[in-house]
């Protein structure tokens, strides 16, 4: 069996022990969950803390990997700091007045956090898709996770041996929490909600441009000095829809965007299948945000599988996890230059 098919199953039974217990209230055995090693406290603190510095790691689990090493790299350019991807010495010091603590933190669920609506699983087809009034959160636990930066086998192994999502029920959640919501009045109230919903810090540098590198697998963000002031693991195409290399400009952001679905735009796309308009919500298959790039067809948005960030294709688009799509889209104005290289 492939890694890949590995995770799909862990996947697949993780989503059915939600649906007979989560959703419900119930609560999960985590003892009945897929086997997996508990989340190292030291990584999800460093991950806590780069995600608030604005170096996301991509979701929060306890575990190293990939997009953390390229977390750290975006903090050691960011101050000057030799790049090694590593926590060495110099990195440990830069970070040590800087480290968030607690990094996990307890909070107690309220009935509005658990008022949903949620859909259940997602169909995997766009037309069944179509047919939803909203693609929102398929259960509480996975909105909590998205709200946390996390993932919901980690909130379960942070709350172990039974996770509830009752009102009332208090578990523990990596400490994103942040109280600066002042987001601009002229984006709508509903994404200004979302934001806030997510832990989006308001109060962020502007962007002066933004370099998206194919073999890195980053966005970066930077001031008008050349600095490095923020930076985004992201997905950036595939063999057959590649990231179209060159200097492209922001034109535009569509907020808690619906969803074109045309199938002519789609290599892998079925045979029969026709246009069909995915409304919004977190599942849909662009996320929260979409901005638009001088690229016909091309934009930078979020995505309904933050776990996958770096680690999958996406069709030519710039994807991100809905938070860091969200964090970006504070920072970036129409006109702003997108250079996108190898």
């Amino acid at each position: 069996m492939s890694q890949m098919e590995e995770f799909s199953l862990r996947v697949l039974y993780l989503s059915l022990l939600l649906m007979a217990g989560a959703v419900i209230g119930a609560g999960i055995d985590a003892s009945a969950a897929p086997t997996k090693a508990s989340p190292d406290p030291h990584i999800i603190q460093l991950q806590v803390t780069l995600d608030r510095l604005g170096f996301s790691p991509g979701v929060i689990d306890g575990c190293s990997g990939a997009t953390l090493r390229l977390a750290l790299s975006g903090f050691q350019r960011a101050n000057d700091l030799p790049v090694t991807g590593a926590l060495d010495r110099k990195t440990r010091d830069a970070l040590a007045k800087l480290t968030v603590s607690p990094a996990v933190t307890a909070i107690r669920l309220t009935p509005a956090d658990l008022a949903g609506p949620f859909i259940g699983p997602l169909p995997k087809e766009e037309a069944d898709q179509a047919a939803l009034p909203a693609l929102g959160y398929a259960n509480a636990l996975e909105m909590l996770a998205e709200r946390y930066h996390t993932t919901a086998e980690t909130i379960i192994a942070l709350n172990t041996p039974r996770t509830r999502t009752l009102a009332g029920a208090v578990i523990n959640v990596p400490n994103v929490i942040n109280p600066a919501h002042d987001y601009p009045a002229a984006m709508p109230a509903a994404y200004r909600q979302i934001l806030t919903g997510l832990h989006v810090p308001s109060g962020l540098p502007p962007a002066d441009h933004l370099v998206v590198s194919k073999s890195k697998g980053s966005l970066s963000v930077l001031d008008g000095q050349d600095r490095l002031i923020a930076q985004f693991p992201v997905t950036t195409g595939s063999e057959h829809d590649p990231l179209p290399i060159g200097r492209w400009k922001i034109t535009g952001a569509s907020y808690n965007p619906q969803f074109h679905y045309n199938p002519k735009l789609f290599w892998d796309a079925k045979k029969g299948d026709r246009k069909a308009m995915i409304q919004p919500g977190p599942n849909n298959p662009v996320g929260i945000i979409w901005l638009d790039i001088s690229k016909p067809h091309y934009g930078i948005h979020g995505t309904p599988e933050p776990q996958n960030i770096g680690r999958s294709e996406s069709h030519g688009c710039i994807r991100m996890t809905n938070w860091d799509a969200g964090r970006l889209s504070l920072m970036v104005k129409p006109g702003i230059p997108a250079i996108f290289e190898r």
